[in-house]
């Protein structure tokens, strides 16, 4: 039931808003109680004790006539100012008992006569008594506050005061109880919650509302992306998630599409490199097999055979090259393959491969150049692993350059860095496939018109181990005209040479 992201926003939405609602009208009819609850009784109190202080100024001081008396023959006296005290005040009731809890005279709101629910109350000559518990609490100097029926004194729940009554010589003789019905505030209560519970489920279905439509919002791209994932599952990397907005989820779409077209571009890579090395396995090993054949069973003439052993011998070569790429590859992903770092005449280096591919390059009738800041310049770099750059970037501008092309290895200081540079004109890299040509297996020349013997892996290679040397490598082409590959390697000091007396 909640397993999808929807429903468990829409729910915890739902949650949130009924326990705020519920505490809202808890805490909004505690407040409105308690305010209530000391407003009214500080009312009744402040009436029950004016009353009381009245009556004991108006009670004979001789203390002759018993309190009973007192108010039997007062009664029109009293009655008026009961009723002038609960004049500005709405259903109020004013009690005035002896000091035996029999009630002698009532007065107040006409609302609350009806006052009495239980007959146990009236005595025998039909007089109200308080309850027997009151009775027992009355004490000359004590004041009673209390909220209820007492103990079925009313039919509903009454808020009370009872001032106590003394003589002039401290006896306790009667009380005043001032009551109101908490009805009114019931209803006050009860027409409060029904409006809030009202408005608040008004104000949560309209909110739910908006919240159901933000929230597909947000789902509905995470719906797309996990369709597109199960396409991906089946190899269909070509899928696509709508991109709309500037928030984060659609910053997120931006990022799913960009990782599926990295997915797509891999595969198609994958697919193209299987296909190059299924090529560049099958052919040499179709040629080494075929000229064997043809040796053992005596077709090829003796004088001949050295030729085709020679062949043979290239296509080894070619395999042996190959095989030694994916062993690079292998290790560099399992992160096998470490680097010694220590300073190397990169000037030297570079000197060296010149002079190594020297056939090569009149073959093509190239235009080499060296450029240098100085005759030797050192770098702190493991000299097998950036030989194997450099011979490479080499390697491919050779092969990649026009007849009578220039050919231009430089080497250069900028701040703490030596820069590396192999500049070729040729045919160039095309602008679609700059951002992909330091990509595994990629290789630019699908065709192999020009590179036969690749397989794209080489710039791979180089790539990784210029970053595990902690700096960079770009390439830079304008299609059919020139290309330059460039590399950066952190400056390192001259080793000390050894003098013929020691060292300078």
């Amino acid at each position: 039931m909640f397993r999808s992201v929807f429903t468990k926003y829409i729910s915890a939405f739902m949650l949130i808003n009924i326990v705020s609602i519920l505490l809202s009208v808890t805490i909004i009819t505690t407040l409105v109680n308690i305010y209530d609850e000391n407003n009214k009784t500080r009312t009744l109190g402040n009436i029950a004790y004016t009353v009381s202080d009245y009556i004991v100024r108006d009670y004979p001081t001789s203390g002759e006539a018993s309190f009973s008396d007192y108010l039997n023959h007062s009664v029109h006296l009293l009655k008026p100012v009961l009723n002038a005290m609960v004049a500005s005040v709405d259903d109020v009731v004013l009690f005035i008992a002896d000091g035996e809890g029999a009630v002698k005279l009532v007065g107040g709101s006409e609302r609350s006569r009806d006052y009495t629910a239980d007959a146990d109350y009236i005595d025998e000559s039909g007089s109200l008594r308080y309850p027997q518990s009151i009775v027992e609490q009355l004490t000359p100097a004590g004041k009673i506050t209390l909220n209820g029926t007492l103990d079925g004194f009313f039919e509903e729940k009454h808020r009370v005061a009872i001032q106590p009554i003394a003589a002039k010589d401290g006896r306790l003789v009667g009380s005043v109880m001032a009551t109101t019905s908490n009805s009114d505030m019931d209803e006050l209560l009860e027409s409060m919650i029904r409006t809030m519970v009202m408005s608040s489920l008004w104000l949560m279905l309209a909110a739910l509302i908006a919240v159901y439509f933000i929230t597909e919002r947000l789902v509905s791209p995470l719906r797309s992306m996990s369709r597109a994932v199960k396409e991906f599952e089946n190899g269909h990397f070509d899928v696509r998630v709508p991109e709309s907005g500037n928030d984060e989820v659609a910053e997120l779409a931006v990022a799913f599409n960009h990782m599926a077209s990295t997915l797509q571009h891999s595969e198609e890579t994958r697919r193209l490199f299987l296909a190059n090395i299924s090529h560049d396995l099958r052919t040499p090993m179709t040629t080494i097999s075929g000229f064997i054949d043809m040796i053992l069973q005596g077709t090829i003439p003796k004088e001949k055979v050295p030729h085709y052993l020679e062949v043979i011998r290239s296509e080894i070569l070619r395999l042996s090259r190959l095989v030694s790429s994916l062993l690079d590859l292998t290790k560099i992903e399992a992160g096998e393959r470490k680097f010694n770092k220590v300073p190397m005449d990169i000037c030297e280096m570079g000197r060296q491969i010149i002079i190594a591919s020297e056939k090569r390059l009149e073959e093509k009738q190239l235009d080499v150049q060296f450029d240098a800041d100085r005759d030797n310049m050192y770098v702190n770099a493991d000299v097998d692993a950036i030989h194997q750059v450099l011979y490479n970037l080499c390697d491919n501008a050779i092969k990649f350059s026009k007849t009578g092309g220039k050919y231009i290895l430089s080497v250069h200081e900028t701040g703490g860095k030596v820069t590396v540079s192999v500049f070729n004109e040729g045919v160039g890299i095309a602008p679609e496939d700059l951002p992909y040509v330091f990509d595994r297996f990629y290789k630019s020349d699908k065709s192999r018109g020009l590179d036969k013997t690749g397989v794209g892996l080489g710039l791979y290679i180089s790539r990784t181990i210029i970053e595990a040397h902690d700096e960079q490598i770009r390439v830079e082409s304008e299609y059919g005209q020139w290309c330059r590959f460039s590399f950066t390697l952190p400056k390192a000091p001259a080793p000390r040479q050894k003098g013929g007396e020691g060292e300078t």
